[in-house]
């Protein structure tokens, strides 16, 4: 079956193909960094991890591009309150951003562009649509994008703007419906900016938060593109402006594939900084949660769902994860060092299910389901002691490609302090020695730290209690 995606512009589950061969051109909306990103904003990220993931997992390759904003409204208010310059404002939650990628395991984009890197790429975007008579001048010396040059605006959110009026002018870089107008490509520096400005041919200034990603995605992806992803909230108007101003400067169609995830809630309302209800990473580990299991609870409610935020569903991904992992430990100890044989027939038909679900728009449900089914019908044919090696190593390599997708299969000691590994290590060396007593004692001691250790032919394993 054929990979289908469902696309927000034409509103379908359309079967996908690249524009080119076997190479997918992805550009996934990246954070502002004017503070620490939170869990809603995860929630997107992951989205497209699992789809850079499911792309590689089906025989593509991927040119993946991430943009960093590290220059609009929100970063330069910030740094001048902070009386600092904006680099070393945004700096440190660059920084952090990458380190909460590699918690949450996912995969590095190939490009990560930041916007202040950039500004000659979008003045001369700029130069473009003026060429194209898309864009003018105010007095105050800004650039906006001429909304009646672009017949086709709102084709992405299906806005009906019969009650425009045009000439309307929005110089805001995040802005409601309401506000339709003709929105800002370059701000004239003003005082609030502080040192924030470039040189331009329309004198000193710096660009709109919108203009940054259609220069970003078109030097590295090219003027058209495979998919083009984010969150319902970067619908209207980033998403929109972005088509406009890029199709009204190139003539060609932008993205070809939308697509967008649903909100992560909390209590019926979206997480966001601006309500106040947001947790960030570091909050969550703070309470002794993993990054796997963060990226379990994330991963595991379909993408066009809002996904609704609950420590007792960390809770449930804990659970998930530990029978995973009981399962994976047993086994492997079957398996032992036996090369893989055959699949059983419960496992390819497992295997047939879980690439099926995630062909049909990344059907993550339907994904784990067929990995639960895999577990129980493992477990009872171990019960049964009717799985031999090389069909328990044929399965333990099956979960291994799985994991290449998910990245939630693998057992790991993430979070484990120091402490528990040197208790760890004792324990080990109790062991050797035959001393049960002390091994004991050792394990109590690494379970009132909240690990529970289980001793396997291949030595201890460790698992958060």
């Amino acid at each position: 079956m054929s990979l289908r995606l469902h696309n927000t512009m034409t509103r379908r589950t359309e079967e996908f193909r690249p524009l080119e061969g076997r190479t997918v051109r992805l550009y996934t909306c990246g954070p502002t960094v004017h503070d620490f990103a939170h869990l809603g904003n995860f929630r997107a990220y992951m989205f497209e991890d699992l789809l850079r993931r499911h792309l590689r997992f089906a025989g593509y390759d991927v040119t993946q591009v991430m943009n960093l904003t590290d220059v609009d409204d929100k970063t330069i208010r910030k740094s001048r309150e902070r009386g600092v310059a904006l680099a070393d404002y945004t700096r440190p939650f660059v920084e952090a951003f990458f380190q909460d990628l590699d918690r949450l395991g996912i995969e590095r984009a190939e490009h990560y562009p930041a916007a202040t890197a950039h500004v000659p790429e979008m003045i001369e975007l700029i130069g473009r649509l003026f060429e194209k008579g898309a864009a003018y001048r105010s007095d105050d010396g800004s650039v906006y994008f001429r909304l009646a040059a672009f017949p086709a605006y709102g084709k992405l959110s299906h806005l009906d703007l019969a009650g425009l009026r045009h000439g309307a002018r929005v110089s805001s870089d995040e802005y409601e419906k309401e506000n339709v107008g003709d929105f800002a490509l370059w701000k004239a520096w003003d005082a609030a900016d502080g040192d924030v400005k470039w040189d331009s041919p329309w004198g000193p200034g710096r660009p709109g938060w919108h203009i940054e990603c259609s220069a970003m995605s078109m030097k590295y992806l090219g003027e058209s593109f495979d998919i083009h992803t984010g969150g319902m909230d970067n619908m209207f108007p980033h998403h929109e402006d972005e088509i406009a101003q890029s199709e009204a400067a190139t003539g060609r169609p932008f993205a070809r594939f939308w697509l967008h995830c649903a909100h992560l809630v909390v209590d019926g309302r979206k997480m966001s900084k601006s309500l106040g209800n947001f947790f960030t990473l570091r909050d969550v580990l703070a309470r002794g949660v993993t990054g796997r299991e963060v990226r379990h609870a994330l991963l595991a409610t379909h993408y066009r769902q809002a996904l609704n935020f609950t420590f007792e569903s960390l809770g449930a991904s804990r659970a998930a994860l530990q029978r995973v992992d009981e399962f994976t430990a047993r086994l492997r100890e079957r398996a032992a060092a036996a090369r893989p044989g055959d699949r059983p027939a419960w496992a390819a038909e497992a295997a047939a299910r879980f690439r099926a679900a995630l062909d049909d728009d990344l059907n993550i449900s339907g994904a784990l389901a067929s990995l639960f089914d895999l577990i129980r019908a493992g477990h009872k044919a171990l019960d049964e002691a009717a799985l031999e090696a090389p069909a328990a190593a044929a399965v333990a390599a099956l979960l291994d490609d799985w994991d290449r997708v998910l990245g939630i299969l693998r057992p790991d000691e993430e979070g484990a302090d120091p402490v528990v590994g040197d208790l760890l290590r004792r324990r080990q060396d109790a062991r050797r020695q035959r001393n049960w007593a002390e091994s004991d004692r050792l394990r109590a001691e690494i379970a009132a730290r909240g690990w529970v250790v289980k001793d396997t032919p291949t030595g201890q394993q460790l698992r958060r209690a």
